[in-house]
């Protein structure tokens, strides 16, 4: 099972903040509706998303990739590596 830390976004400086918003928002198969938007724009709407604690920057220590999730994914992530496992 994966070993995920929610990492608060201040927690990051504002470059290391920047550098993950961009290459989350430039990743193949980001959709963001029928209007083209420019990088700026989608960077500046997820960190609006991170603001308001919409989106969560997840840490998975066992690949040690991160991802931009939903809260509620996240939460369901995060809950299920602290339940004891069945299997």
């Amino acid at each position: 099972m994966a070993a995920f830390l929610d990492i608060p976004p201040l927690a990051l400086s504002e470059e290391a903040l920047e550098g993950l918003l961009e290459e989350f928002a430039s990743r193949d198969g980001t959709d963001y509706g029928e209007r083209e938007r420019s990088l700026a724009e989608k960077v500046a709407d997820l960190r609006s998303q991170l603001t308001r604690g919409e989106l969560c920057l997840l840490f998975d220590q066992d690949s040690e990739t991160w991802d931009l999730c939903p809260r509620e994914e996240a939460r369901r992530l995060l809950q299920a590596q602290e339940a004891p496992g069945d299997g």
